[in-house]
């Protein structure tokens, strides 16, 4: 693949994925305003899925557009025919300006004249080493913070390790095992160290642990856009909501007790600021953003866990919603993409930009023409 392609492919990777947050973020308050807003499970399920395919886009559009969709539909055709049809009230040159302002960009930073696409270049070049050595330094912490823990249990490929090191539980995963690596403080609390190995062991249900590995490894990517935090808050806050109401739903589970333990994981991490930048990527029993002082997430949170419960799952209602936002997102990676060839309209757009420049040119040289002839005459005339 050439170099403009891949450059191309990151720029729409990066539009789609504030495309894909502002979809996300007005079919929430959407559903908010309807009972599966309580519904977090499929929420959660419906955000990861589109999590991949944000993810997965580049390749999946290349493989509609060669395959299956061709040419494809994309934005700058439909504009040069909304143009054509007199509905862009513009000047054709700086329309078609404007059309190829990206690809201007595009050519001046692979050029690398320009001092600003030199500094750009360099800029995100240094963004990208340094969160890809935070990920390989986390990950090195949180192998050796696995191999000073000791084995407590198992239970299929799921290991359940104690340490001194950590305030609060939380789990990871290598490629084949899982661990729960839990405080050796909790063994003094039974009942707060059976509701967080089923808070753990119900995230690796919900594939938590894997999502988080595809965000942390999407961050080096995507670390100067808002909209990657946007997301990766969303999908971090729902998925606590999602595994506390798949607890809450179990018969005769304890919710005070819950509760109480939510609490006292925060207070116990919060003395502990560093904790989760150290050891990740991972799933913790509680958020970072919920042991700060002043925060409001936790009390977001105990409000989602002590609410009232969906009465049913509503297969038809998340089936048109999940289409909806799907078909969307990918409506909106096709419409992104370059046109292939010269279309009929942009030969007429093309025809009207030159004739736009011949008269351009032809009123700025006439006044000139008539001055030359008027002074020729006023010169004869003496």
């Amino acid at each position: 693949m050439q170099t403009d392609a891949l450059l191309n492919a990151y720029i729409d990777l990066n539009i789609l994925l504030l495309a894909g947050a502002m979809l996300w973020l007005a079919l929430r308050s959407g559903l908010a305003r309807t009972r599966l807003g309580k519904a977090y499970r499929p929420q959660l399920r419906l955000l990861n899925a589109v999590t991949v395919l944000l993810a997965l886009s580049p390749l999946l559009v290349l493989a509609l557009t060669t395959v299956l969709i061709h040419p494809s539909p994309n934005l700058s055709d439909l504009l040069v025919a909304q143009y054509l049809q007199g509905n862009v009230g513009m000047s054709a040159v700086r329309f078609e300006d404007l059309l190829g302002l990206r690809e201007d960009v595009v050519r001046t930073i692979l050029n690398g004249q320009a001092p600003w696409a030199r500094l750009l270049v360099v800029g995100f070049a240094a963004g990208g080493l340094i969160c890809s050595l935070q990920l390989g330094l986390s990950v090195l912490r949180l192998r050796k913070s696995l191999t000073q823990a000791f084995l407590w249990k198992r239970i299929g490929r799921t290991q359940l390790l104690l340490s001194d090191e950590p305030r609060v539980a939380y789990s990871t995963r290598g490629i084949w095992a899982r661990y729960v690596v839990l405080p050796t403080s909790l063994l003094e609390h039974p009942k707060d160290l059976r509701l967080s190995v089923a808070h753990e062991l119900q995230h690796f249900r919900q594939r938590d642990i894997e999502c988080e590995f595809l965000l942390s490894a999407l961050r080096p990517l995507l670390f100067w856009n808002p909209a990657f935090f946007l997301w990766r808050r969303e999908v971090r806050q729902l998925r606590e909501f999602a595994c506390d109401q798949a607890l809450m739903s179990r018969p005769s589970f304890d919710l005070r007790g819950y509760c109480e333990c939510l609490i006292r994981a925060c207070a116990n991490a919060s003395r502990d600021p560093v904790l989760f930048a150290r050891r990740s990527p991972t799933v913790a029993l509680a958020d970072r953003r919920e042991t700060r002082r002043g925060s409001s997430a936790l009390v977001r949170r105990l409000h989602a866990v002590t609410a009232a419960q969906p009465n049913s799952d509503n297969t038809l209602g998340w089936a048109i919603v999940s289409s909806l936002l799907v078909a969307s997102v990918m409506t909106t990676a096709l419409l992104l993409q370059r046109p292939a060839d010269w279309s009929h309209d942009r030969i007429m757009l093309s025809t009207i930009v030159n004739l736009e420049r011949m008269a351009t040119r032809t009123s700025a040289t006439q006044p000139m023409s008539l001055s030359a002839l008027s002074g020729s005459f006023a010169a004869s005339s003496q």
